[in-house]
């Protein structure tokens, strides 16, 4: 777990405009920056970044977040991956490797740099080779492509690498995977006479490779090893490059080799990424609905390619929220995505991806494959296979829609499906109640802590209404500021605090709003003392409405001494008010 205090340090180094930036061309806006939203479609900016506050907010899509959400968003990154990214760029070294191990972040930046190197070697290498070129050319791509993907050529012989580096015994270049150390001791180059797809990271560093061989050796294709960069069940091919189109389309095409992914961007079809030489992992799936609300898997229709398939189905089902979705396309036998985009065209590969089958169907679909429905002990089967899937699923409401299909399908009830599969209530954390009480007051009150966090001690939180959604973020601010005592947390640290609590939404909008209507320095404390004593009235009126009620149910005599002699207090007090106003 990585400690609270590092990540203030952490968010504390940052500048998220010089971060965002570097991904998204930002304008001056008077006191902020803004730009065209990078995670929605839209012709004019509604992104915008404080730099006062270190935040981010979109006000046409409602994307808002620090410099940690950020990286998150925009390249699909998990929580720990984006701290490790940002650490790497501040040169901060992750409290877990302190006195254990070297210091990692010099280390992965040397591999970073000798797998640039071989990038750009590979890529020079292909102009030389002219069956490399031609391979390309009769697979249709073209030398735009080819940049696109930053496509290279490792030339056959042993040691070609020696050319691009000054010591090739360099440790380094077997700890990036690019050389192999044999049972003799001898060094030479793990990719040779091989076509060279570079595998790029979220923040564009080269972090492996993928080999198709030239001639008739084998494996047919070779990807580098695991190393302190890479990690094949994490990482895709094709996903920086096809970005954009991703979120144009909002869909995510996932399909099994390299040259397919290729193929579809030089036929117009850019929001295609591939798995690399794995089966499609939960990190995999979780990293793309980042990207976008639907991913397709498209795989070839023979048995691998179902196989493929399934195992996607089955490492998507934990991942799947609600008001995200997945298809499945299976390509006829024989096909594959290069070979049926060149032959029929972008346009027939895109209706097959609109009109890709649904999770629910496909997992159906699949099930009864294996089954004799016509026979009672073949529907039995059916429940029991959908059983282990059913219990994984996160959606409540893709769930009911399976178990009223499966219900259909194999003649049992609703009730006896979900008592059969032992399916228990999916458990959600209620929404946020619309605020009923005093909205006008709460939500300057939760702009004030925002600005200003040391106001929360001096606010008397037993004043606030009960059932008040805006009220409950109150509490959760002044208690997540009151916990790190008589240190004061800048917005970033407390909204990283307050990550994925119920008040979440409330805290954005409103530092949204003091992004564009900030409290004057010199403000700060009256308009508090002024939100403070509104508090206090109300609280008067209310125990003043409370003391009427019971009087108008008992009488007078139905009061204690002390409830009369706050009743005639209160009576003391309005009718000075009067006379006042």
């Amino acid at each position: 777990m990585i400690p609270d205090s590092f990540i203030q340090d952490l968010l504390h180094r940052v500048d998220i405009v010089d971060l965002i930036d570097g991904y998204v061309p930002l304008k001056k806006t008077g006191a902020n920056f803004s730009a065209c939203c990078p995670f929605h479609s839209e012709k004019s900016p509604s992104f915008t970044v404080s730099p006062s506050k270190q935040f981010y907010h979109c006000f046409g899509c409602g994307a808002h977040g620090t410099a940690i959400g950020f990286v998150m968003a925009f390249s699909g990154a998990g929580f720990v991956d984006a701290i490790k990214e940002l650490a790497a760029r501040c040169g901060l070294q992750l409290p877990a490797d302190q006195g254990h191990a070297p210091q990692q972040g010099p280390k992965l930046m040397a591999l970073a740099e000798i797998m640039a190197s071989a990038a750009k070697f590979y890529y020079e290498q292909l102009k030389r080779c002219e069956q490399a070129v031609n391979y390309l050319k009769q697979r249709g791509v073209s030398g735009e492509t080819a940049r696109q993907f930053g496509i290279g050529y490792a030339p056959a012989g042993w040691q070609n690498l020696s050319a691009a580096f000054d010591d090739y015994s360099r440790s380094e270049l077997q700890l990036a995977g690019l050389v192999v150390k044999n049972e003799q001791g001898r060094l030479y180059d793990r990719f040779r006479d091989r076509v060279m797809f570079p595998i790029v990271s979220q923040r564009g560093e080269v972090i492996a490779f993928g080999g198709r061989v030239l001639g008739p050796g084998e494996p047919k294709y070779l990807n580098s090893p695991e190393t302190p960069l890479f990690e094949k069940g994490r990482e895709v091919f094709g996903l920086p490059q096809a970005r954009t189109a991703i979120r144009d389309s909002d869909t995510v095409v996932v399909v099994e080799g390299y040259m397919d992914v290729v193929a579809l961007a030089q036929n117009g079809i850019g929001n295609a990424v591939a798995t690399l030489g794995t089966a499609t992992t939960p990190t995999h799936v979780q990293k793309l609905l980042r990207q976008s609300d639907r991913i397709v898997f498209c795989f070839d229709g023979d048995a691998a390619g179902r196989k493929a398939a399934w195992r996607a189905l089955e490492n998507s089902i934990e991942a799947l929220p609600e008001q995200k979705s997945i298809g499945f396309v299976l390509l006829p036998e024989g096909e594959d995505p290069d070979s049926l985009v060149r032959q029929r065209g972008g346009d027939a590969f895109r209706r097959m991806i609109i009109e890709a089958t649904p999770l629910s169907d496909f997992l159906l679909r699949e099930l009864a494959r294996n089954c004799d429905l016509t026979a009672a002990e073949g529907r039995a089967r059916l429940v029991a296979d959908a059983k282990p899937l059913l219990g994984r699923m996160q959606s409540p409401l893709l769930r009911l829609q399976l178990v009223k299909r499966l219900a259909q399908t194999s003649g049992f009830s609703q009730a006896e499906i979900e008592r059969l599969c032992a399916l228990r209530p999916i458990a959600r954390s209620a929404p946020a109640r619309a605020p009923r009480k005093a909205p006008s007051l709460l939500r300057p009150l939760l702009r004030l802590l925002l600005q200003k966090p040391q106001l929360a001690a001096r606010l008397p939180l037993d004043l606030l209404p009960d059932n008040s959604a805006e009220a409950l973020a109150v509490r959760v601010l002044c208690a997540t500021i009151a916990a790190d005592g008589a240190q004061v947390l800048a917005y970033p640290a407390l909204l990283e605090k307050l990550r994925g609590c119920e008040a979440e939404s409330l805290l954005h909008h409103a530092a949204a709003e003091l992004m564009h209507q900030p409290f004057a320095e010199d403000e700060i404390d009256t308009e508090f003392e002024g939100a403070v004593k509104q508090l206090l009235e109300g609280e008067h009126k209310r125990a003043f409405g409370i003391l009427q009620d019971k009087i108008q149910r008992l009488g007078v005599g139905g009061l204690s001494s002390e409830e009369k002699q706050q009743y005639l207090q209160a009576l003391s007090a309005r009718g000075g008010a009067s006379q006042a106003s």
